[in-house]
């Protein structure tokens, strides 16, 4: 597999990268997970106006904006700008259809679902292509989930947005990358139940004994050099910086 950033700012775009979201390849097959605010654009930028037609699927961990909205841009562009010859599943929490309408101030019947084939997330292990996908709930604000990928025996998992969480560890166990939100700072003191920081990001992948930690979801007014170094205090193995167009073969 390989995954390729598309936009990694937390909580809002910033000036050097869209919100999160993030590209996934394998055998030919295009899987996105999450979709923020700009991300439309490096995704074109990707896999070219036809190929928006092309993709597997996109997951959602949740539907705060800064992983979701531009799929009201996608929505746009399969409608009126390439032709697709199915519509493109979209999983994400319960509801998912509904509020991306009324994103695009839609009714919630039919709202998108000319282009788009929402689904809840299923419990368990479900496919997608090539590619085998599990999502578990962990704490946010709003219903949110964490995303394991597996293909020929490798897997990536992604944390989407979360406060500390077993549930993620177990999802991460033993996987070949773990990309790890970092919104909080180290020191700060900061609200409970939304976030990670730096150090709790590498204490969740040192506890899952992942092969390699990549940091993501720095908000702009954040320091994702301390996130990095606070990470790579508690935890041994590779800790990298997310940034757009960077790019992991799993």
């Amino acid at each position: 597999m390989r995954l390729t950033v598309l936009g990694c700012s937390g909580s809002v775009p910033g000036p050097e990268s869209p919100a999160s979201a993030y590209l996934v390849e394998a055998d030919g097959a295009r899987l996105v997970v999450d979709l923020g605010n700009g991300a439309l654009s490096p995704l074109q930028r990707h896999v070219g106006l036809t190929g928006l037609a092309e993709l597997e699927a996109v997951v959602l961990s949740h539907l705060h904006p800064d992983h979701c909205m531009d799929l009201c841009g996608l929505y746009v562009a399969l409608r009126y700008g390439v032709s697709s010859p199915r519509r493109i599943p979209v999983y994400g929490p319960d509801g998912a259809g509904e509020r991306m309408a009324a994103a695009y101030g839609k009714e919630p019947q039919p709202g998108l679902s000319g282009e788009f084939d929402f689904r809840a997330f299923p419990s368990g292990i479900f496919r997608i292509g090539p590619f085998d996908v599990r999502a578990v709930a962990v704490p946010h604000p709003v219903p949110a989930y964490a995303i394991r990928v597996s293909h020929a025996g490798r897997t990536l998992v992604y944390s989407g947005d979360t406060a500390p969480s077993d549930a993620l560890v177990e999802l991460a166990d033993r996987a070949d990358l773990l990309l790890c939100e970092a919104a909080y700072d180290d020191g700060d003191d900061n609200p409970p139940g939304i976030h990670l920081t730096g150090r709790q990001a590498g204490e969740h992948a040192a506890a899952a004994g992942v092969r390699r930690l990549v940091v993501t979801h720095v908000p702009p007014w954040g320091d994702p050099q301390r996130a990095v170094a606070s990470a790579g205090a508690v935890y041994d193995g590779p800790v990298e910086l997310a940034a757009p167009g960077s790019w992991w073969e799993v």
